[in-house]
């Protein structure tokens, strides 16, 4: 099994006017763009009283070495989204309106590929060596990732905000 380590976890949470397309495509490009490859694992859509709500998970993967690899999922909640119309510059533009929560973590795996996993001896090998002889890798791996991470999430704040000014 491939060690694992969560170095990154935050959550957005918006109330109000947004674009979900808009915002859907936002964030799947980003992850495009820094190389990743996103797997849609859940997308559904409940339909009430209040409006829609939708759940969609994504795991976006991407390889760093034959023994590093990133991964960043993504948890979408949406509850009460409606279609909305808001007016920018004296035209009116169709929008949603909603509460909306993302969850985005981060994680290091290391031997993802499970090389060192076949015997007992080579599990304390890997140990030894992710301990030892690459610690310092596995830090500069780690912030990279937060960094990243940390990054994404304040630039999907950023689109929320701007969008929900319109």
């Amino acid at each position: 099994m491939p060690e694992k380590s969560q170095v990154f976890e935050q959550k957005v949470k918006h109330k109000g006017f947004f674009d979900f397309r808009e915002l859907y495509n936002f964030c799947y490009e980003w992850l495009k763009d820094e190389h990743f490859n996103v797997a849609e694992e859940e997308y559904t859509e409940k339909i009430s009283s209040i409006g829609k709500e939708i759940v969609i998970k994504w795991t976006a993967k991407k390889k760093i070495s034959d023994y590093f690899r990133q991964v960043v999922s993504l948890k979408w909640h949406i509850i009460g989204m409606a279609d909305a119309e808001v007016e920018v510059s004296g035209k009116k533009q169709k929008t949603n309106k909603g509460d909306l929560k993302i969850e985005i973590k981060a994680e290091l795996e290391r031997d993802y590929e499970k090389r060192w996993e076949d015997k007992p001896l080579n599990k304390f090998f890997r140990g030894i060596y992710d301990r030892y002889i690459i610690r310092t890798t596995i830090d500069e791996y780690e912030t990279r990732l937060i960094e990243k991470s940390d990054s994404y999430y304040n630039q999907i704040k950023s689109f929320l905000v701007l969008e929900g000014h319109k």
